[in-house]
């Protein structure tokens, strides 16, 4: 990992100095620069973590760059691509033992707006909420850019989710949060599925059934600016069977509690 100390004082706003931002990122070389500067832009007292999965168009060296020349930025080198969810899981590890006492976790393409993190970031600060989730399906969201077959699945993963494991929020498969440190360190990362899709939903999921106040703010959610989508098929079809296995799961300790002597 390379990492950059240094005071930001001077830049900060009150409030966000403690907050981590991490970045997973893969082939985002011609997303990162500005997006970095956004997110600096947005939360000037917080420091941002690239987690960078080998990508073979340089956007490594590029996150190297930047820290290099802003103490605020510090990166994360993996040597091939794992998945969203290890790269988070990875990220979240490094700035909890960093001292981060709030974590957002965002992706690096530009779907999720900069403009929002100190909104989202806000009720976490305030002590209001343990988990904040950028939701594109509650009143003031939506999606652009998308056809008819992707809002479907979104929406239909989000519900099933919901119905299934009896939550709460309204968009479960987003991947824009805001956490508190401590909510987040009482995850026992070993075991969560590493997942686009079902990684999002597991980790609110055990957030949740672990008593977090989970709160929604509204977001609209863009398509990426440049390069190409990760999601496929197979991590749609995964994120379905996990989360019919966490029900099971639940299901089955609690019957074997009830036998119990």
């Amino acid at each position: 990992m390379t990492s950059r100390q240094g005071s930001v004082a001077e830049r900060s706003t009150p409030g966000d100095d403690g907050a981590w931002v991490v970045l997973p990122t893969y082939n985002e070389a011609d997303n990162l620069v500005g997006i970095s500067a956004a997110i600096l832009a947005a939360l000037p007292g917080a420091t941002l973590l690239v987690v960078d999965d080998g990508s073979p168009d340089g956007t490594g060296a590029l996150a190297d760059g930047l820290a290099s020349k802003d103490p605020r930025v510090r990166v994360c080198h993996r040597p091939a691509k794992q998945g969203l969810g290890r790269a988070y899981l990875e990220g979240f590890r490094i700035a909890l033992a960093g001292g981060a006492s709030a974590v957002v976790q965002m992706d690096a393409d530009w779907s999720h707006d900069p403009a929002i993190l100190p909104r989202l970031l806000g009720p976490v600060l305030a002590d209001e909420a343990d988990l904040v989730i950028g939701s594109r399906y509650v009143e003031g969201g939506g999606v652009v850019d998308w056809g008819i077959g992707r809002r479907f699945v979104s929406r239909a993963g989000s519900l099933f989710a919901r119905t299934m494991l009896a939550l709460t929020p309204h968009d479960l498969t987003g991947g824009f949060k805001a956490w508190r440190a401590a909510t987040l360190a009482a995850i026992p990362f070993d075991g969560i599925h590493a997942g686009g899709y079902v990684f999002q939903i597991e980790m609110t999921y055990r957030a949740s059934r672990a008593g977090a106040r989970v709160r929604e703010v509204p977001i609209v959610f863009r398509d990426r600016r440049a390069g190409q989508s990760k999601m496929s098929r197979r991590i749609i079809v995964e994120a379905l069977l996990v989360v019919v296995q966490l029900r099971w799961d639940e299901l089955t300790a609690r019957l074997r509690r009830r036998r119990a002597p």
